[in-house]
């Protein structure tokens, strides 16, 4: 597909992904300014996925408004939709993320209940 300046596409960068502008078309490459964010970044160390007591626990913020980036070519997908404003999208995107981790807490929660309610009967009851 040949992407020119002006073009607004979707691409991942790291653990986040954004709506950008198309600044310059590099052949394998294009470079890109972040428009808004539709992915907040994942956080921590992403060699050790749930791990919290790592030697570096990453703090991952989103990439910066207007914020230029290269990115393969072959990577970014068109986006067609209403643009929408940097600053409301980051919060979004950033309380989807808040929210998704809370869910993940309070299910994980409830899986450790039924997992001692079920260890309980089955290990300590006399068996």
């Amino acid at each position: 597909m040949t992407w020119n300046p002006g073009d607004i596409v979707r691409v991942s960068h790291k653990t986040g992904e954004y709506l950008t502008e198309v600044l310059e078309n590099h052949g394998e490459k294009l470079l890109v300014k972040v428009m808004a964010v539709t992915k907040y970044p994942t956080q921590g160390d992403l060699h050790n996925p749930l791990e919290v007591d790592v030697p570096l626990f990453h703090q991952r913020p989103a990439l910066s408004y207007m914020e230029k980036i290269m990115v393969p070519a072959q990577s970014v997908i068109r986006y067609n939709g209403a643009l929408p404003d940097y600053k409301e999208s980051a919060k979004a995107a950033l309380e989807r993320e808040m929210e998704k981790l809370r869910k993940t807490v309070r299910w994980a929660e409830r899986c450790l209940v039924e997992l001692e309610q079920m260890y309980k009967e089955t290990f300590t009851n006399g068996q």
